[in-house]
């Protein structure tokens, strides 16, 4: 089952009630069901590693869905995972928002979400500038990482079953795929 759609200006999307599980991605409001309780544990794990990094190394911010990210007047995204490096706080809008785009992005795929993560949102990211974007895929157990270069996002690295994953983005962090799934 796909993302249920519907034409929506960013200001209609603003008067939404906080909370209510929508993205809007060209210029259609995305109704996204609640993940499952295996990309939920997969998220948390991805998470906890990356926060004690991000931490213990003071090298920025880390977030997570639901946390609105803006693009521009017709994409405003909830990735599942963000990191804002140290030096961008501009980013972090006093609307309570992320108003441009963060250093890293992490999309677990979701059976109704994976094309659109794969597909929309991929071309989004890479068009404002997510240096860092992870495909977390729980079904292959694998992380497929791409990196921007001035081509466009290319494949670095994908990690499966005892591997690790090295972002260039978050400096020094390794992810051992086997923690995560």
């Amino acid at each position: 089952m796909g993302l249920s759609k519907t034409k929506c200006s960013l200001e209609e999307y603003l008067s939404l009630p906080e909370g209510i599980p929508y993205q809007l991605i060209g210029g259609e409001l995305a109704l996204t069901p609640a993940p499952g309780w295996k990309h939920q544990r997969i998220s948390r794990e991805i998470e906890i590693r990356l926060v004690q990094h991000v931490k213990k190394n003071n090298l920025g911010e880390i977030f997570y869905a639901p946390t609105d990210v803006f693009f521009n007047r017709e994409n405003v995204f909830q990735p599942d995972i963000l990191f804002i490096s140290k030096g961008r706080e501009e980013l972090l809008g006093e609307n309570g928002y992320i108003n441009g785009a963060p250093d890293l992005v992490v999309e677990i795929l979701s059976p109704g979400t994976a094309a659109i993560d794969t597909i929309e949102k991929k071309e989004i990211y890479e068009k404002y500038g997510v240096k860092e974007y992870w495909v977390v895929d729980g079904e292959r157990h694998s992380v497929y990482l791409y990196s921007l270069k001035d081509s466009g996002y290319e494949l670095s690295q994908k990690a499966g079953k005892g591997e690790k994953l090295h972002s260039d983005v978050v400096k020094s962090f390794e992810l051992s795929i086997d923690e995560i799934f």
